[in-house]
């Protein structure tokens, strides 16, 4: 069972937590972190989803992403959810989001990262991720079309 911190419309945390899978009340809200890497050649690390994975099963997303965890500061979860789907560390403890959007029951923090990924030291996931790689904006693009 995962629990996730309750939020109010103003992105307060409430004393509230919630189980993932059941209904949020009007009013409440949860957080969730997606982390962007790029290279010097503004390519970024893009990640396959597996195919058995509930929600968009063999299609490509971001580097990682995920809901924080009850206790978690978007920082934390940024880190997590990066080692945890493809096993790279990295220190999100003095980075703010770069974008946050509200969506209907929540808010999305998009971290933008500048990092050289060796991808053949990456560790994916199984239950996540089946496949990693670099991708330029035009290949994005194009997949997203597709």
């Amino acid at each position: 069972m995962e629990l996730w911190d309750v939020y109010d419309i103003n992105r307060n945390k409430t004393d509230r937590t919630w189980v993932r899978g059941k209904e949020l009340k009007s009013g409440d809200f949860h957080l969730v972190v997606h982390v962007c890497i790029f290279n010097s050649n503004g390519e970024m690390l893009i990640q396959q989803r597996q195919s058995f994975k509930e929600g968009w099963p063999n299609l490509w997303d971001l580097t990682a992403g995920g809901s924080a965890l009850a206790g978690d500061t978007s920082q934390t979860a940024a880190e997590r959810e990066l080692y945890e789907e493809i096993g790279l560390k990295v220190d999100f403890q003095q980075v703010r989001p770069h974008l946050t959007i509200n969506f209907e029951n929540g808010f999305d923090d998009f971290y933008l990262i500048q990092e050289e990924v060796q991808l053949h030291m990456l560790t994916l996931q199984y239950e996540e991720v089946q496949n990693v790689k670099w991708a330029s904006k035009a290949d994005i693009l194009t997949m997203i079309k597709l």
